[in-house]
């Protein structure tokens, strides 16, 4: 699963070794970044502060056979 995070610049300076330990992530505008469920879990043990933004989820409907692009 990946998670969208935004961190300020300080907390950006702790979480940099982490993130490139743990997640082939991708760094957006803003200190914003998607990295893996690992990734946000060895942030928080390491007691950075961040905001989530989202979560990935699956789609509504694949599970019950609707092909994507279908129009529901």
């Amino acid at each position: 699963m990946k998670v969208v995070i935004q961190i300020s610049p300080r907390e950006e300076a702790k979480a940099l070794p982490i993130l490139l330990r743990h997640s082939p992530g991708m760094l957006l505008a803003k200190r914003t970044y998607i990295i893996s469920e690992e990734a946000t879990m060895a942030l928080r043990d390491a007691g950075i502060r961040f905001t989530e933004i989202s979560r990935e989820t699956n789609a509504p409907g694949l599970e019950e056979g609707v092909v994507p692009g279908e129009r529901i």
